[in-house]
């Protein structure tokens, strides 16, 4: 069983198109069907169904349909350091 903190980031998770529900489950260890009574329970039903809309056949959120690893998002300035040469 979940405590409130848990479910809230399982949902916040769930919402992110870059998540996939594998990480989610590995993280949780919940299933398909576990994670969507959670969002069901969890959301208002109009809210439950644009997420269902939303994620189903998402290449992102199914690592098998994936066509390509898809790492986090790194900006182009991260890690860099800022040096003005003279």
């Amino acid at each position: 069983m979940l405590d409130e903190i848990d479910v809230n980031r399982v949902i916040e998770m769930a919402w992110e198109d870059r998540t996939p529900f594998e990480v989610i489950q590995s993280e949780f260890s919940l299933t398909h069907g576990e994670l969507i009574e959670i969002m069901r329970n969890n959301l208002k039903t109009r809210s439950f169904k644009l997420w269902r809309k939303r994620v189903k056949g998402r290449k992102t959120k199914h690592i098998k349909l994936r066509g390509h690893l898809v790492g986090r998002h790194r900006c182009d300035r991260q890690g860099k350091l800022n040096i003005k040469k003279r």
